[in-house]
C-alpha cells in the first residue's frame, strides 16, 4: 500500500494490498477498499461503503455520506461500488436512507465530474454517467445505458438497459431499454443503434426492436394493448424478453411514451429511420 503521510486512515478500515491513498484524503472505520484501487487527494469516503478492486477515484470525491433526505434518522446503510468503476473529479454518493439499505454501482462503471448519485440509487454494470447528471433517489440505471451531461432524473425513474439520454434532458418517466431520448419535455427518438451495435446486437434483433419502437411509441395502442402485441408478433428474443418484463413492472412514475413532433432528426437516428438497422 501507498498511503500519503497527509491522510486520514481510520485504522478500523480495511484495505486491499497494492491500494493508493493520496494527500489530505480521510478513509473512515467502516470502509472496505478492494486491491489495486487509487484514491486521489482530498477524497472523503464515510458511513459504510465498500469499494471493489481497480478502481479509481479523482480528487474531491465524496462517497458514503448521509443521504440529502429529510427522512433520514442516522440508520446503517450501505454503498457499495463494483471493481473496475471511474469516480472523477467531485463526484457525490449518498447512502440510503432506507436502514440497511444499499446505493450500488456496479463494474466498470464511468462517472464524470460533479455527477451525483443520490440516496437508494442502483447503477448497473458498464454504465457511463457524464459530467454533472444528477440521480434523484431510488433511481435505477440499467446495464450499459448512457447518460449525457447536465440530465437530472426524477426520484423513482427507471432507465432501461443500453439505453441513451441526451445531454440536458430532465427525465421524469421510465426510460424503456435500447431506447434514444433526447430533449424538454423528453421524448423517445427511436432505438439506441449505435449502442446495440457496439455490443454486437444481430440485425435481425435490430429490427425487431425497431419495429417494438414503432409498437410502443407510433402506433395508437394503449401500452398494454402495445405489450400484447409485441408478445404475440415479435420473436422473444432476450432484448424483447428485458423490454417486456420493463414494461410490466413501471414505477410510479410510468413509461415515458412522448415521441419526437419535430421533423428535423436527432443525429444518431438517421440510420435507423429508412432500411435496415
Amino acid at each position: 500500500m501507498k498511503i500519503d503521510e497527509r491522510a486520514i486512515v481510520s485504522s478500523k478500515a480495511i484495505l486491499g494490498a497494492g491500494v493508493e491513498i493520496g494527500p489530505y484524503s480521510i478513509i473512515g472505520d467502516n470502509i472496505k477498499i478492494g486491491e489495486n484501487t487509487i484514491i486521489g487527494s482530498h477524497v472523503n469516503i464515510e458511513g459504510w461503503t465498500e469499494i471493489g478492486s481497480n478502481c479509481r477515484i479523482y480528487t474531491g470525491a465524496v462517497v458514503g455520506t448521509a443521504p440529502q433526505d429529510l427522512k433520514y434518522k442516522g440508520d446503517k446503510s450501505y454503498v457499495v461500488i463494483g471493481d473496475n468503476t471511474i469516480l472523477r473529479e467531485y463526484v457525490t454518493i449518498n447512502r440510503p436512507t432506507t436502514p440497511e439499505g444499499t446505493t450500488v454501482i456496479g463494474k466498470n462503471v464511468f462517472l464524470m465530474a460533479y455527477a451525483h448519485v443520490a440516496h437508494d440509487c442502483t447503477i448497473g454494470h458498464d454504465v457511463v454517467i457524464a459530467n454533472s447528471v444528477g440521480l434523484s433517489g431510488h433511481v435505477t440505471v440499467g446495464e450499459k445505458a448512457v447518460l449525457g451531461g447536465f440530465v437530472g432524473v426524477h426520484q423513482f425513474v427507471r432507465i432501461g438497459k443500453l439505453a441513451m439520454v441526451g445531454g440536458y434532458t430532465k427525465l421524469v418517466q421510465d426510460v424503456v431499454p435500447f431506447m434514444m431520448v433526447d430533449g424538454q419535455p423528453a421524448s423517445v427518438y427511436g432505438i439506441n443503434v449505435h449502442g446495440l451495435r457496439r455490443q454486437k446486437i444481430p440485425s435481425d434483433v435490430r429490427n425487431d426492436l425497431k419495429y417494438a419502437n414503432t409498437i410502443l411509441f407510433r402506433s395508437k395502442l394503449n401500452l398494454s394493448q402495445a405489450v400484447e402485441k409485441i408478445k404475440t408478433e415479435i420473436k422473444h428474443s432476450e432484448e424483447i424478453r428485458n423490454i417486456l418484463k420493463f414494461l410490466e413492472t413501471p414505477s410510479r412514475q410510468g413509461i415515458l411514451t412522448r415521441i419526437r413532433k419535430s421533423e428535423n432528426k436527432f443525429p444518431l437516428e438517421q440510420e435507423f429511420t429508412d432500411g435496415m438497422v
